[in-house]
């Protein structure tokens, strides 16, 4: 799914890069070599980083 409409940033390239860089929302878009324009994508970029980081804490699961 797109979620920078101006920059054509999908879900998946926010996720990816969030669990490449520690940064705020304008270091994951740097990473991605895109500067935000209008910004109305910008708290829902945000939640997209939290949410992957913090899946990125949870244990992995051990199937037997």
């Amino acid at each position: 799914m797109i979620i920078c409409v101006c920059n054509a940033i999908r879900e998946c390239e926010i996720r990816a890069a969030a669990r490449r860089n520690a940064g705020d929302v304008d270091a994951v878009y740097a990473a991605l070599g895109k500067v935000p324009q209008c910004g109305s994508c910008l708290d829902e970029a945000t939640d997209i980083i939290l949410d992957e980081r913090a899946r990125a804490q949870l244990p992995a699961l051990v199937t037997g």
